[in-house]
């Protein structure tokens, strides 16, 4: 499998499965962040999930996801190290924590904690990462003895121009999505009881 063919079907997943769920969760109240797992072997989905934090702050993108994961009976479930960990946006700390602990060996993600900080008016990622490890932004191991983690628009930047040139369009496609979800999220927010809007 080409890298180019990795992205796009990453990409499907980000458009055909997760934003619908986080569509409806940002209808609710929860904030924009999503995250999907798939097979390394056929790039199959497995499970693909959305924040669900006014249920509990928890439940953020990756966390709501890797509970419903473990919510499958045994025997469905594949081990996580033969599958792809997809967050929509670079997870936070309590999500890189979760990622760890239950065995993935890779992450990928579309919007840095910039993004979440600049262009989704979400800055505790950024923050708590200073505040409490006192890291700046990418201060933190991309990637260290339990996994590795892979920007898409990093690698995407890598291909040649003719590939690149199609999926900026695509990305540039689901960015707008998401800025309209991060609209509908910051109208809604004062009326949700979650705690770090």
């Amino acid at each position: 499998m080409t890298e180019t063919s990795l992205i796009n079907r990453l990409f499907d997943v980000i458009e055909d499965d997760i934003v619908p769920k986080t569509a409806e969760g940002v209808a609710h109240g929860n904030k924009l962040f999503g995250a999907a797992i798939l097979r390394k072997a056929d790039l199959s989905l497995v499970l693909a999930e959305t924040n669900n934090e006014i249920e509990n702050p928890l439940w953020h993108g990756e966390m709501h996801c890797l509970k419903r994961f473990y919510e499958m009976p045994k025997a469905d479930r594949p081990d996580t190290k033969d599958c792809i960990f997809l967050s929509t946006h670079e997870p936070c700390s309590l999500c890189l924590s979760a990622i760890t602990w239950t065995g993935f060996d890779n992450f990928y993600y579309l919007f840095s904690h910039e993004d979440s900080r600049d262009s989704f008016a979400i800055p505790h990622d950024l923050k708590i990462l200073k505040e409490v490890f006192t890291l700046d932004p990418g201060g933190y191991n991309a990637e260290n003895a339990y996994w590795k983690s892979f920007s898409l628009r990093k690698l995407l930047r890598e291909l040649p121009e003719a590939e690149r040139q199609t999926l900026e369009e695509r990305v540039a496609k689901i960015s707008a999505r998401y800025d309209r979800l991060s609209g509908e999220y910051q109208d809604g927010k004062a009326e949700n009881d979650i705690p770090l809007n």
